[in-house]
């Protein structure tokens, strides 16, 4: 699997969340489905699934595309960042279209081996037993070590009463190590759009 993430300031969220569902409709062989919402301090996030690079690759080269990423980037606020992965971890049950809510995190971590070892650990049962508002998520990370954490909830108050609870010690230094300087980005009305 192959993850782009976009992210830019965002006043226009209703115009932005028509065009998705249009340019969903009309995005080439190899798109699985995307993540999209606005914070409520107006940071659009689309975290974008493709089945390869190439597939991505593709998409992006087709006059089609180039058009729609035009009229999308004049729906933002600002220049949109874009972040690349192609190493992509799935836990839990991954993603999930009922989330009712998505906490995106985006951070840097020194060890991407560790970090996905830290990840890879939360598809062990003790994650589902202790926090099973968590639906499942992904985790993608580059080469140097920038990470983009996406997180699906069946809701925000199940989510905030699960935060309360104390993770096991070694779980909350790894986590804690792994999250620092991390921002985290609350999706409170997320969208998603799937291959048709």
């Amino acid at each position: 699997m192959f993850i782009q993430v976009m992210q830019a300031k965002c006043s226009r969220a209703a115009e932005v969340r028509a065009f998705a569902e249009k340019w969903s409709q009309d995005v080439a062989e190899g798109f699985l489905g995307g993540t999209f919402g606005v914070t409520d301090d107006g940071q659009f996030l689309g975290i974008v699934r493709f089945t390869s690079a190439d597939a991505a690759a593709a998409n992006s080269a087709r006059p089609e595309t180039d058009a729609l990423s035009q009229e999308f980037a004049g729906l933002m606020d600002g220049p949109i960042d874009f972040a690349d992965y192609d190493d992509v971890s799935q836990f839990l049950d991954g993603g999930s279209d009922d989330a009712g809510f998505v906490q995106v995190i985006r951070g840097k971590v020194g060890d991407a081996a560790q970090a996905k070892a830290v990840v890879a650990a939360g598809d062990e049962g003790e994650l589902k037993a202790m926090r099973p508002e968590i639906i499942g998520g992904s985790f993608a990370i580059a080469a140097d070590g920038s990470f983009t954490q996406t997180v699906y909830f069946t809701s925000e108050e199940s989510a905030r009463q699960g935060e309360q609870q104390e993770p096991p010690a070694d779980v909350r230094d790894a986590i804690q190590e792994m999250m620092a300087g991390a921002s985290f980005y609350d999706l409170r009305s997320p969208w998603f759009e799937s291959a048709s």
